[in-house]
């Protein structure tokens, strides 16, 4: 599919709970950008043609990727930046100008930006999850120092061949188990999103001064902030890794800076 203007979107299955639409569409309107940003579902069984289609269009500038595609995408464009053997998935597809497609990652960065001003050398971290959200996890705390990483997953082969690549001090609990003292605590799995089965644990175990911190932004305060918030800890909502990723992503597809100034009012419309 072609159009006029230049465009770039986000691609996933299931798709409708995006909110990636609204915050480039809000920066391109700020800026006077004359470009549009879209939702594609796209199926497991149809990311190839996608790909092939998509590529051929020279007004697409590429695309934000979601679940389930982090890593079977890897295998369909370039990896100059070293993603591949760094992280192990990516976010971020652009296209260039010879029409070849690079693959990026910034969930890592975008994942530190709300939480870049603490100090995290040495502390413990427990991760849920094993999937590509959980991996730029993993490599961006890898990055600040952190000391001990413990996943709590469901599939414990995957989570103990992350941990294993990271060459951090851990280990891998399944889902069920009690939560170990730590200083933060990240939901990187899909758990707790519209539509999906919740995430039930049990805060007991962890300091007062921890941080809990949930990548899923649909519904924005999930049972997870919410136990948390019972538990009078810290919390960081999904919302502030979605601008922070999708910041970085815009620059690379309109070649324009967000104007990340207007970062209350984009906020209040994504809660809206």
């Amino acid at each position: 599919m072609t159009t006029s203007l230049p465009y770039a979107e986000v691609i996933g299955d299931p798709i409708k709970q995006s909110k990636s639409p609204l915050i480039h569409k809000f920066w391109l309107d700020r800026l006077g950008i004359e470009a549009d940003y879209r939702a594609c579902h796209v199926a497991p069984a149809e990311l190839v043609d996608y790909i092939g289609q998509r590529s051929a269009d020279p007004d697409w500038r590429g695309c934000n990727v979601t679940l389930p595609h982090k890593i079977v995408i890897m295998d369909l464009v370039s990896d100059p930046g070293g993603v591949r053997d760094n992280i192990g998935a990516m976010n971020t597809i652009v296209r260039q100008a010879d029409n070849s497609l690079i693959g990026t990652n910034t969930d890592a960065a975008g994942f530190m930006a709300p939480i870049a001003d603490t100090d995290w050398s040495g502390k413990h971290a427990v991760i849920i999850g094993a999937g590509g959200a959980a991996r730029a996890v993993l490599f961006a705390l890898k990055q600040v120092g952190i000391g001990e990483v413990t996943f709590v997953a469901r599939s414990g082969l995957k989570a103990s061949g992350l941990l294993m690549q990271s060459s951090l001090k851990g280990g891998v609990l399944p889902m069920d188990a009690r939560l170990p003292e730590a200083d933060l605590l990240i939901n990187a799995s899909p758990l707790g999103m519209t539509g999906k089965e919740p995430l039930e644990l049990d805060l007991g175990p962890l300091p007062s001064n921890a941080l809990v911190y949930d990548l899923v932004y649909a519904p924005l305060e999930t049972g997870l902030l919410k136990a948390a918030k019972r538990h009078d800890l810290a919390v960081v909502d999904g919302l502030d890794m979605l601008i922070g990723q999708a910041a970085l992503a815009f620059e690379l597809f309109f070649g324009a800076t967000p104007p990340m100034e207007d970062d209350i009012e984009l906020r209040k419309l994504l809660i809206a």
